[in-house]
């Protein structure tokens, strides 16, 4: 009796014991839940269709929708997130307006709010414009990765399909999280307020300056280097910046106008009065060397000045910093943001305040990419 007792228990413990790892073996074959990612599309070389396999320059721009694109990277890119797609546009990055750019941070808020992150696909043109906007303005700390392409998407050796695979993938990772708006291109993740286009057609053409990369994507690892200042604010209120649109630009409400004025050997003041006659409400100025401009641009500016108008002051030379000088009145030294940076965030900061002070001490900490003292 014992023994058919011992055997029962035995044979209980077997049973129990192989049902528990077929149930294990069923769960590890449970889907894994993938991250949630957004592909916002709206146009640009990357969406572009040549006349043949070999027109690299010559071709027609958002053509493709953003759905179609990522269709083709299918199966693989499923392989790494759960991807939907929104069509937001469909042209170069140059057609868009100050008003466009308003509703793609509301597109790109809303897609945040149910995805775990958000890619942006545009002209690179502008993207360095593009980045930086959305860099200030979108409210959600979760990644926002814009990508493009210098070569259409349907030339041979087109790098179209390797970016937005590649920000696919760093989005669904989220190591960018709480830093703001990154640009993925040629394998290289570059910070949206430093980065830069600097050549008209080569495929490495961005780069930050001294600044440097963020990191890379190689093949299936994502190496991150180093992040950009906001992160040190990453879960705190002061994390956004003052640049809440539906506070500063309500419907309806029509943003400042702010241009850009070049400097250069004995340079006229006409521009810059004429950009004051007609109604500008800041300009920024492209000077030589550290933001120096011509005596003629620079008698212009104090005109203007004494009318109201508020002058960033950049530097045409692509590297190093303005730095600030109280005693100019209403000129900002913009430190090393380019001039078309410095004409978004002197553009919102007149949309949020009239005090020239407040501007200048944005310009001093959201515009720049240094990191401050803990002591």
């Amino acid at each position: 009796m014992r023994g058919i007792l011992r055997r029962t228990v035995l044979l209980t413990a077997v049973m129990a014991l192989t049902a528990g790892t077929a149930a294990a073996a069923e769960q590890s074959k449970a889907p894994v839940k993938r991250p949630k990612v957004a592909v916002i599309g709206t146009g640009g070389t990357i969406a572009g269709v040549s006349a043949s396999r070999v027109d690299f320059q010559d071709y027609q721009a958002g053509k493709l929708p953003i759905s179609e694109l990522v269709g083709d990277l299918r199966p693989e890119v499923d392989g790494i997130a759960d991807v939907s797609t929104v069509q937001f546009g469909n042209q170069g990055s140059g057609g868009y307006s100050i008003a466009d750019y308003r509703r793609l941070t509301e597109t790109v808020d809303n897609a945040l709010r149910s995805n775990d992150a958000a890619v942006v696909t545009t002209g690179t043109d502008t993207m360095e414009e593009f980045a930086y906007w959305l860099d200030l303005t979108v409210r959600s700390d979760k990644p926002v990765i814009l990508t493009g392409a210098m070569r259409p998407w349907t030339v041979i050796g087109t790098d179209g399909p390797a970016n937005l695979y590649n920000a696919i993938q760093l989005a669904a990772g989220r190591k960018t999280t709480c830093f703001g708006s990154v640009i993925m291109l040629n394998d290289e993740i570059q910070a949206a307020r430093e980065v830069r286009k600097t050549d008209a057609l080569r495929m490495d053409t961005f780069n930050s300056g001294a600044s440097g990369v963020l990191g890379v994507v190689d093949q299936d690892r994502v190496r991150i280097n180093r992040a950009p200042a906001r992160v040190d604010k990453c879960g705190k209120p002061s994390w956004k910046t003052p640049f809440d649109l539906d506070k500063i630009a309500g419907k309806g409400k029509t943003l400042p106008k702010v241009e850009i004025a070049y400097s250069y050997q004995d340079a006229g003041g006409e521009a810059v009065k004429a950009f004051a006659d007609s109604g500008a409400d800041g300009v920024v100025t492209a000077g030589t060397g550290a933001g120096g401009i011509s005596p003629a641009m620079n008698k212009a500016r104090t005109e203007a000045a004494k009318n109201g108008v508020v002058f960033a002051s950049t530097t045409r030379t692509g590297n190093g910093a303005v730095y600030d000088d109280t005693t100019d009145g209403p000129v900002i030294g913009a430190a090393d943001l380019s001039p078309q940076k410095a004409r978004i965030l002197l553009l919102l900061s007149l949309a949020a305040t009239d005090d020239v002070d407040t501007m200048r001490g944005w310009f001093t900490t959201l515009g720049t990419a240094e990191f401050k003292s803990r002591g």
